[in-house]
């Protein structure tokens, strides 16, 4: 049994990991460098798969029970699987606040228009907690989607089952699932990217600040705090829509003390590279599956590139292979087939960031949850053929829920008081009073997001309901290797652990694989 799972998880891989430029992950390697470090926990690896916009209730609203009509990937729960805080009958039957009842999307209905997830209309859809204005103020009309326009705006209320996202429910089925975990703050891709590496989107540095008419970017940055999707002043591949972050980053506390990282973006490597007065461009597309093309690269998407410290402005690639996760050209940013390169070799970082092409990242309008499960468990099943796999953590987490319904409002941990905020009346939420360092304008926790945990050392078939967010990822990659706190008004010093979802005493020595395509389980080895 234990060869045929591998034969078949291998056959898998072949034919899948193409289209992510993947290398052989069965070539021998030599020693395990980042085995070196000490660490606080049996931990050597952390990779970080950070996709997009989902909430919670997208999809995990019925978790554990799916419908499973005959014909679309079938979903049974193991017995004494423990619920979540996912949607109560009296919403799914009749929505007592008004808006319309919360409804199941099936696999057909997988591709869809991207909704309104901007920092103010987020706060105006929660209405003070109440939780009933999502169609009012993120709900978007797919009008150019056959079996999505009747829905209007309603749309918004729309969420999946295990019969769709069936393999992020099997990864919670195997491993640990957190089902109270938020953004951060509320906002877009960008302010939930650099929470995720510093937890601090207000330090934008106003000299670089500008947009494609010359202008300040009075609807990005808002008190020179990130509410918007500018895209990095440090990238040739960004929009002239720009903004720079001052301060750190968790690559400059991991520089400080020697340990390997790197993030890995699909598309990062240039369709055409810089020469002299030109800028490198990023215009490589992939396909999604079903065949259409999609660019791969998104400039607002790699954090490490608003700062100068850690970007790689002209998207250099690696001297070799050796230097992915050191200093070198290539500052630690990567096209994503790096990543593999580096492992094949034997030379995986301490601490990777794996960010999916377009096609992949399971944003609406660009990508599907189909679409984002190939990308998820192609990159799940391959790390397992790893012997690294033995000492590695999986975070697998979101940057915004893009507007979608969720019925939890989290804990408002740092008020704010600015023109952008309206979540407790206009220009409020709460009184800015106690805001992190004084600053305004990053109004958190934001909406619920999920968060999964993939390891040997993860709870298996585990619900945990520790109050998290994005820089709670943070907070582990600081205290695992003991690089200290971003501080200065980043909620890294108020982050909650994600260590709940581990048991760092018992070690599981099984590997589960799955069907990329299907999210089904293919065996246990």
């Amino acid at each position: 049994m234990r060869n045929t799972v591998r034969r078949m998880a291998s056959m898998i891989l072949a034919t899948s990991l193409v289209g992510f430029n993947a290398a052989p992950v069965f070539a021998q390697h030599h020693s395990d460098a980042a085995a070196g470090y000490r660490t606080a926990t049996p931990i050597k690896h952390v990779v970080v798969i950070f996709q997009e916009n989902v909430s919670f209730d997208h999809y995990f609203a019925t978790y554990p029970h799916a419908t499973n009509p005959e014909g679309e990937s079938q979903f049974h729960a193991k017995e004494g699987t423990p619920s979540v805080n996912g949607l109560p009958n009296t919403l799914r039957n009749q929505n007592p606040n008004g808006s319309p009842t919360p409804f199941r999307l099936d696999p057909s209905q997988n591709y869809t228009c991207d909704m309104n997830h901007d920092y103010t209309p987020e706060q105006q859809a929660f209405d003070s907690g109440l939780m009933d204005k999502f169609p009012e103020f993120t709900g978007t009309a797919c009008t150019s989607i056959a079996n999505l326009a009747s829905f209007g705006p309603g749309i918004v209320m729309g969420y999946y089952d295990g019969n769709t996202v069936t393999g992020m429910w099997n990864l919670a089925q195997y491993f640990s699932l957190n089902d109270n975990s938020f953004g951060t703050t509320f906002g877009p891709s960008t302010p939930g990217a650099v929470n995720l590496v510093s937890g601090m989107t207000g330090n934008a540095d106003l000299k670089h600040s500008i947009d494609d008419s010359g202008g300040d970017l009075e609807a990005d940055v808002v008190n020179a705090a990130i509410i918007g999707d500018p895209d990095p002043f440090y990238d040739d591949c960004g929009s002239p829509d720009q903004t720079s972050l001052k301060g750190l980053n968790i690559g400059d506390l991991l520089n400080a003390k020697g340990i390997s990282w790197g993030w890995f973006q699909g598309g990062f490597k240039p369709s055409a590279p810089a020469s002299a007065g030109a800028p490198a461009q990023c215009n490589t597309a992939t396909n999604r599956i079903d065949g259409t093309p999609e660019t791969a690269y998104s400039a607002h998407h790699n954090p490490f590139m608003y700062y100068a410290s850690t970007a790689n402005p002209h998207h250099l690639p690696p001297a070799s292979v050796w230097e992915v996760g050191h200093s070198g050209q290539a500052n630690h940013q990567y096209d994503i087939s790096e990543f593999w390169k580096a492992a094949e070799a034997g030379n995986l970082p301490a601490v990777s960031f794996l960010k999916a092409p377009r096609a992949n990242d399971g944003h609406p309008s660009n990508s599907s949850p189909l679409d984002e499960q190939l990308f998820v468990l192609e990159t799940i099943d391959a790390l397992e053929l790893l012997p690294e796999w033995n000492d590695t953590a999986v975070i697998i987490a979101w940057d915004d829920s893009d507007g979608w319904y969720d019925h939890v409002i989290g804990p408002i941990v740092n008020q704010s008081a600015s023109t952008a905020d309206a979540l407790t009346g206009s220009g409020a939420c709460g009184t800015g009073a106690n805001a992190l360092a004084g600053l305004q304008s990053r109004c958190g926790y934001g909406p619920r997001l999920p968060l999964l945990a993939v390891s040997p050392y993860a709870r298996e078939n585990f619900v945990d309901n520790t109050l998290t967010d994005q820089s709670s990822i943070l907070r582990f990659i600081e205290d695992n290797w003991g690089t200290g706190r971003i501080g200065v008004g980043s909620y890294d010093q108020i982050a909650g652990p994600v260590t709940h979802m581990f048991d760092f005493s018992h070690r599981r020595f099984e590997r589960v694989f799955f069907n990329p395509h299907t999210g089904e389980v293919i065996g246990r080895d």
